[in-house]
């Protein structure tokens, strides 16, 4: 697991969670005992409490000597593990022959079998617990990145390969991508030039190894469901290309995988093993407890990736993405170096998610809502600027980062209810208008952009209470709102909105998308 250190150099500092958790253990264990351990004495506490403050102490005094508070860390866990019992062993061996030598012999060999024996295993199970956690949230080592560059273009201009190697390289492509795929890559990209190297590898050490700057496209064929180390590779991968350099890579999409299991199964085993196959291969990488166990056990293969994840991971790790199409069971995407990343590092999802946004006085807020999107989403806003169009509500057509549970949650509402913090906190209201991006920000009129800023948004934006179409019609709306709060004064404008909204809500069931 961990790597084996010396584990603890006396004295030491302790680990005081476990310290103090350890202490009250103890107490809960002896008040349950005492309270319905068939004992012989008719006031156990009263008979017992010396018992259980000598015992307390000599078990967190042996503990500590032995070496149990030390940091989990830098000990494996067979290691804390010979500690525990060392411990215990010790303590049972003290108090044995504390009862021995008292001459009444008051005190139950039982009670303190009991005592010894539930300590134990409930302590080897937060041992277990606590080197569990260390594993999965070790740092693994980064991978050695190239030093900051300036401006750099490939070492050698490209030359064109012969007839026989053309044939050589449609002839071993056809042996790893169909000949529709590799239509799609003679149309995008020179596969006959020195200049673009064409591999399918799920080793980063194959990439390391490439010269920097000799390429000026980079394609690997292998799936990344089948890479571990994904935005690694993309890391490393961004430093080999020169300026503008592209990278072309495949994926199987998760709604291709969905649908392989309903096609081969009825539908209620396609939807038992799907789900299945989803918890083990999209939650499991996900979860920080177990996202290491998974990795070391599967290798990183067989993973779950939406399009939204890809996408958002290639615009992260310093790509723009020039085009994608999905073919067959794949897609295909083919990514221009951008820029370089200064880390890239390893994020995380929760159900919950913290975006900024624009509020009162123009300054920014983190705006807490359900999480709907896909992972990596947050970094796919302007390439979705670019390629879709605002809807009614100002949101985008067919905006595929959105999860399915999320159109769901959006639906009804239910990813809105962690903004009742922000409420709580005074950055937002009740009613407003709603709090937006950046990017949406500079979409406003400058009237609008700075009424805005001079009013809290709102959970209950006036959209719904005027229902517009249009990117200019709910400026419009919320324009007039705006107005009006300055004119009648926020409370009274809030009040007349709401009851508004509300009956549309209700009886013209109006619904978020």
């Amino acid at each position: 697991m961990l790597e084996e250190q010396k584990s603890y150099s006396f004295p030491y500092k302790p680990q005081w969670s476990y310290l103090i958790t350890d202490i009250v253990l103890l107490v809960i264990t002896f008040t349950v005992i005492l309270r319905w351990f068939p004992l012989k004495a008719n006031y156990p506490f009263e008979k017992y409490d010396h018992y259980a403050v000598y015992f307390t102490l000599l078990w967190v005094a042996v503990s500590y000597i032995s070496g149990l508070y030390s940091s989990v860390r830098v000990k494996s866990l067979k290691t804390s593990s010979l500690q525990l019992v060392l411990a215990t062993l010790i303590c049972f061996v003290v108090m044995y022959v504390y009862m021995q030598l008292r001459a009444e012999r008051l005190y139950s060999v039982w009670l303190l079998l009991s005592v010894i024996g539930i300590v134990f295993v409930v302590n080897l199970i937060f041992i277990v617990v606590l080197h569990g956690y260390a594993y999965a949230t070790e740092i693994e080592p980064e991978i050695e990145r190239a030093a900051e560059r300036g401006p750099q273009g490939v070492l050698q201009p490209a030359k064109t390969l012969d007839n026989v190697q053309r044939q050589n390289v449609d002839e071993n492509l056809l042996t790893i991508i169909n000949e529709r795929a590799l239509n799609y890559l003679h149309k995008h990209i020179d596969l006959y030039s020195t200049n673009t190297l064409t591999l399918s590898s799920s080793t980063l050490f194959n990439f390391q190894n490439i010269q920097p700057f000799r390429y000026d496209t980079i394609v690997n064929l292998m799936p990344l469901n089948q890479i571990r180390g994904v935005n690694k590779m993309f890391g490393i991968i961004n430093d080999k290309l020169p300026d503008d350099g592209r990278l072309v890579v495949c994926f199987e999409p998760q709604s291709v995988r969905k649908r392989r299991f309903f096609t081969q199964h009825n539908r209620v085993w396609g939807t038992i093993l799907y789900t299945i196959d989803f918890l083990i291969n999209r939650c499991l990488p996900k979860i920080i407890m177990t996202q290491r166990f998974y990795f070391d056990i599967t290798g990183g293969r067989n993973r779950v990736f939406s399009k939204t994840e890809i996408l958002g991971r290639l615009v992260y790790c310093g790509f723009k993405i020039e085009h994608e199409q999905k073919l067959g069971d794949l897609n295909f995407v083919i990514a221009r170096r951008d820029f370089r990343p200064k880390t890239i590092l390893k994020r995380k999802y929760g159900i919950f998610v913290k975006l900024n946004r624009i509020g009162l006085h123009g300054k920014k807020f983190e705006f807490y809502k359900l999480r709907t999107m896909h992972p990596y989403a947050e970094f796919l806003q302007s390439y979705i600027y670019e390629t879709h169009h605002l809807q009614q509500g100002g949101k985008f057509s067919h905006d595929f980062r959105i999860s399915s549970l999320g159109r769901f949650a959006r639906r009804y509402w239910l990813d809105e209810f962690p903004m009742f913090i922000n409420v709580l906190r005074g950055e937002m209201k009740l009613v407003g208008v709603r709090p937006i991006s950046k990017q949406y920000y500079d979409l406003y009129s400058p009237e609008l952009q700075q009424l805005r800023t001079q009013f809290k948004p709102g959970m209950l934006p006036p959209f719904y209470a005027d229902m517009p179409t249009t990117l200019d019609e709910i400026q419009e709306s919320e324009l007039r709102y705006l107005k009006e709060c300055q004119q009648n004064g926020t409370l009274k404008t809030d009040w007349k909105y709401f009851w508004k909204i509300c009956s549309n809500i209700l009886f013209k069931r109006a619904r978020s998308k």
